[in-house]
Parts: C-alpha cells; sequence; structure tokens
C-alpha cells in the first residue's frame, strides 16, 4: 500500500517535483503508525523498588519509535498522582494510569474513573466485622488513609505515606480510587466482598483492591484519536497486565515475564534488562 502511495505521487507530480527521502519518510508514517503502550515495572524499569532503571537500550527504541510518529504511552496500575512523575522522568506525555481507569493525552489528565463505591463501602464494612486491617485511597493524592496504625505497623510499606486519620469512614467521602488490605495470602479467601471487586497483589503484607483492565484506558485513547485497535502494541511483564493482552492486537511479553503472560502474547522477547523492547521493536520492523 505504501509502495503504491509513493509511486502514485511520483507519477502524478513528475514534471513539479521530486520525491525526496523525507517526503517518503512522511508517507511511510501515515500509513503505519502504532499506538504502543508500555508497562513500567519490569517493562520500562528494571531493577528493584528504588533502584530502578530504563535500559539504555530501551530509551533509544522509544526515541527511535517517536521520530518514526508512533504514538507511545504508559499503561500502569498506579494511580495518576504516583505514576505522573515517572511519566515525566521517562519522557511520556501520555498514559493510561489507574489500572485502565485514568487517561492521560499530550499531559493533560482527560479523567479518572473511581472504583464501584458501594462495593467498596461492603467489602470495608466486611473487613471490620472479620478483623483485617483496611485503608483507601478517597481521592487523586500520593497518601492513602488509614484509620489507626495498624496499616503502616503490619505492611512497613514505603510505597506510599499512610496517613491516620482517626474515626475514618469511608462514607463521608464520595468516591473510593483505592482499598488496601493488610493481609496473608490466602487470608484474603475469607472476604466474600473482595470476589465482587479486581485486585492485585504486589507485596505479602497486603492487596491492592484497584481497577484491573487496562485494555478500558488503551481502546478510550485509541479511540480518541480515531485509530485501529489492530495497530496496537502493548508491552507487559506481570500479572496486572494480562487484561490487556487481548486477540485485537499485539501483545509482546518480556522474558522476564510471568508464564501466563506469555502464554497469552503474540511474541515474547528476551528479558527487560537484555535489550527485550528494543529487540522486539527489531523483530517487528518498527527500528532500524
Amino acid at each position: 500500500m505504501l509502495k503504491s502511495i509513493i509511486f502514485f505521487l511520483s507519477c502524478k507530480f513528475k514534471n513539479k517535483f521530486s520525491i525526496s527521502d523525507k517526503m517518503v519518510h512522511e508517507v511511510k508514517k501515515m500509513g503505519k503508525r502504532k499506538f504502543f503502550f508500555f508497562d513500567i515495572d519490569g517493562t520500562l524499569a528494571v531493577g528493584t523498588p528504588g533502584d530502578q532503571y530504563v535500559p539504555e537500550s530501551t530509551k533509544l527504541a522509544l526515541r527511535k519509535l517517536e521520530e518514526q510518529g508512533h504514538f507511545l504511552a504508559i499503561a500502569t496500575g498506579r494511580s495518576y498522582a504516583m505514576a505522573k512523575n515517572h511519566m515525566e522522568e521517562l519522557g511520556f506525555k501520555n498514559m493510561v494510569s489507574d489500572g485502565g481507569n485514568g487517561i492521560t493525552i499530550d499531559s493533560k489528565l482527560l479523567e479518572i474513573k473511581p472504583l464501584d463505591y458501594n462495593k467498596c463501602l461492603r467489602l470495608i464494612d466486611e473487613c471490620k466485622e472479620k478483623g483485617f486491617i483496611w485503608a483507601i485511597s478517597p481521592d487523586n493524592a500520593t497518601r492513602r488513609l488509614a484509620p489507626d496504625e495498624r496499616f503502616y505497623d503490619f505492611t512497613h510499606d514505603i510505597y506510599m505515606d499512610t496517613v491516620v486519620k482517626e474515626g475514618l469512614d469511608p462514607r463521608d467521602y464520595d468516591e473510593i480510587y483505592k482499598v488496601y488490605i493488610a493481609c496473608y495470602s490466602p487470608e484474603e479467601d475469607q472476604l466474600e466482598s473482595l470476589k465482587e471487586l479486581p485486585w492485585c497483589r504486589f507485596h505479602k503484607e497486603f492487596l491492592f483492591v484497584e481497577p484491573g483492565d487496562k485494555s478500558i484506558g488503551i481502546k478510550a485513547i485509541v479511540d480518541h484519536f480515531g485509530g485501529d485497535y489492530k495497530d496496537v502494541v502493548v508491552f507487559g511483564d506481570e500479572k496486572n497486565d494480562l487484561s490487556m493482552f487481548t486477540g485485537e492486537w499485539t501483545s509482546i511479553a518480556m522474558g522476564n515475564a510471568i508464564d501466563e503472560l506469555k502464554a497469552k502474547a503474540t511474541y515474547v522477547t528476551d528479558d527487560a534488562d537484555k535489550d527485550g523492547i528494543y529487540k522486539a521493536c527489531q523483530y517487528y520492523g518498527w527500528i532500524d
């Protein structure tokens, strides 16, 4: 198709001007623009929390993709407040945050949808009844609220600040974006209302109740630009990336990804710290 367009232009205007390399490049960009979405931890960034870095080969791949005119975005389960700095530090302007419920385009936050309010209230009520330690994020902030010191004492979590608000009542807030439950697996099986909400566990001491379908945010962004889902490319490595590994587009699992994700992938590349992103982009011919 691209060759036909270029040939048409060269024939139609052969007496007026020549087709320059720059024009060919622009035509190619028009015809093959893709929408790339990258998970952060274990995909873009490698290393241990607090000591993470982006491999030089990954930075180079991103730069080349951008030069080709492709759309680049982060796709993360983190809240917008917790992911915004990472987005900027990594040089991105577009992002799916809040597990698919947050949309940022050209550095502007367009939308964040909260969790189902009544389901969250039922879960918290059950936690109180059964003695589970809990906390919430009732807004777009870089801290969580807890009714007492037990959450921090149990988890010692430094991912985000835990602010104690005595007498905390979730019904005093209009929205709930995340719920945190401190317990060891499989103790959460005792919580019947947890089965009604999306959740995941990244730490042995507590779990996150948070939106869990990144594909929703991905589709919203592609729809915003009037794009085609088949032009989407996603990169991921963990359980919370499963939702964006669909048959509607190209899904690339890192070599360090969990087996369940690799089984759903269109292609499995090398580890994130072994030039995995760069190699995958080369394999598909998206970069030289």
